[in-house]
């Protein structure tokens, strides 16, 4: 029979993958390998999931491997922007394309386009998008004039869910901006895409990052369905275990799980981290309570703190003053050793956010 680990045992199990019960000093590419990527549809928050991991993180060096192509900023899993590096890529792209199409056809775009010849327009998006990077807007309204009537919006959606492209710089690349212009991934990263999906390595990628974790967790995180199957074909190569509701759960048999009595460090994570994205079940890292606190109608979730491995209060950088702060709003009252380690934590946080300006400090509202 399987053994159960707790809910606290999951929580360090993740906790540590994420490079969040100790910082780590490696290469950003291997950091992002090591994550299964880290979701990056925001222009510059996702940086905060380095400073979170890395020793001593460097976002311009970040942005000079964006800028070179070693990293892109692409639609993957979920059908949302990912960071990872081109070697990734290339084989997560084709692997995700499912979440893709499905992104399209159940979409007011796919309704849009419904009997519009989508080969030709991928093909006409792929010619203009090789002669050089364009907005969604320029393509919509570039390929547009071969179909009127049907909104360029909706034709340069379908391009950016069939056709596998980036977000090109300087839009990403830390202090600058720039338009979400789009170009082939193939052209730009010099890789061309894999000729077909591979399931098993994204589920064993995923178990890596994200495991112990059952078949909704892995389908939630990838937005691929069936997978079920092949968890199946990879169990002689997987261990097993349950959860405390007994939900049969797998995992790579040398990773990492740690007990739960190993100490949690305070961490700022910000608004899209992987943290909160990576399980169909959330309660390893967050209440339902504190879940419904950080639901947004708008889809942009607030940036939260981890206390003792959970989400225990959000977060929001305020730059307006000539002394930047952080403005905590926490869901519980915090004794005075967690008021402490939070205050250092987020004093290192500002000194990444602002660096050269001294002082910062953290103001406290009452538990909400």
């Amino acid at each position: 029979m399987a053994a159960i680990l707790s809910r606290r045992e999951l929580n360090r199990a993740v906790l540590e993958r994420q490079f969040l019960l100790r910082r780590v000093d490696r290469p950003a590419t291997e950091v992002l390998a090591r994550l299964a990527g880290l979701q990056a549809q925001t222009t510059h928050t996702w940086y905060v999931g380095f400073q979170s991991r890395l020793e001593d993180p460097d976002p311009h060096e970040v942005g000079r491997l964006l800028t070179d192509g070693t990293l892109v900023r692409m639609s993957l899993m979920r059908s949302t922007l990912h960071l990872v590096s081109a070697e990734d890529a290339a084989w997560m792209r084709p692997t995700t394309q499912e979440a893709m199409a499905r992104d399209l056809a159940h979409g007011t775009h796919g309704r849009a386009t419904a009997g519009v010849d989508l080969d030709a327009v991928v093909a006409l998006g792929r010619e203009l998008l090789e002669e050089r990077p364009l907005t969604p807007r320029e393509l919509g309204e570039r390929i547009g004039e071969r179909w009127e009537g049907v909104p360029g919006t909706h034709l340069a959606y379908a391009v950016r869910c069939l056709l596998p492209v980036v977000q090109v710089p300087p839009r990403g690349v830390w202090g600058a901006s720039g338009p979400p212009a789009l170009a082939p991934a193939d052209t730009w990263t010099g890789r061309p895409m894999a000729p077909g999906p591979d399931r098993e390595a994204l589920v064993l990628r995923y178990l890596a990052a994200f495991g112990p974790a059952g078949v909704r967790d892995v389908q939630a995180w990838s937005g691929l369905t069936r997978l079920k199957e092949v968890l199946e074909g990879l169990r002689e190569q997987l261990v097993t275990f349950r959860d405390e509701q007994g939900v049969e759960l797998f995992d790579l048999p040398d990773a990492p799980r740690p007990g739960e009595g190993v100490p949690a460090p305070a961490r700022f994570l910000y608004d899209f981290d992987n943290l909160l994205r990576g399980h169909a079940d959330r309660s390893r890292v967050i209440s339902d309570e504190n879940l419904k606190r950080i639901s947004s109608r708008n889809g942009m979730p607030p940036a939260t703190v981890l206390v003792d491995g959970e989400v225990a209060a959000t977060w929001k950088a305020d730059r307006s003053r000539r002394t930047p702060s952080l403005d905590i709003t926490p869901f519980r009252a915090f004794n005075n050793s967690e008021i402490e380690e939070i205050t250092a934590e987020g004093k290192r946080l500002l000194s990444f956010l602002s660096p050269g300006q001294e002082g910062g400090e953290l103001r406290f509202s009452t538990p909400d």
